[in-house]
């Protein structure tokens, strides 16, 4: 078991009320559990907004691609199966969604170096005939405790 650090903050009585609130709606169990994910999210995306940082390169990321599509477009969907096969060493896993008689959504789960997790979502964010795409990312393994 690591070591911990007790330290205090001094906190004005409105953004301490903001602050109960945020614990509430999130069900943390106390400030301390809330401060400790409020900081690692910080990290976190300070993490991902340095995707393009050069200290970044080489860092293990994972990632969800979510793409919506019109699921009708059979050259489509034959491309993304294309996509996903030949770069199946970095895509874990996918799950295709029907939304409606029409719209798909596909969530990837995609693992790699920084960059290349972000090309992978670029390339299929891209790709004609996706209506909307998104990449979110996060470090993989023991990055950010």
């Amino acid at each position: 078991m690591r070591e911990t650090t007790q330290f205090n903050v001094c906190i004005d009585e409105i953004l301490l009320k903001q602050f109960d609130r945020l614990i509430d709606q999130k069900r943390y169990i106390n400030h301390a559990e809330a401060t400790r994910s409020l900081i690692r999210e910080s990290l976190y995306r300070t993490v991902r907004e340095c995707v393009n940082n050069a200290d970044n390169d080489g860092k293990e990321m994972v990632g969800t691609v979510t793409l919506l599509y019109n699921r009708n477009s059979r050259a489509l969907s034959e491309k993304l199966n294309r996509y996903k096969d030949a770069h199946s060493n970095s895509i874990i896993t996918c799950q295709n969604i029907h939304m409606d008689g029409r719209n798909s959504l596909e969530v990837l789960v995609v693992r790699g170096e920084a960059q290349s997790v972000k090309r992978i979502a670029d390339e299929l964010i891209h790709i004609r005939g996706i209506r909307h795409g998104n990449l979110v990312m996060t470090p993989a393994g023991d990055g950010l405790n």
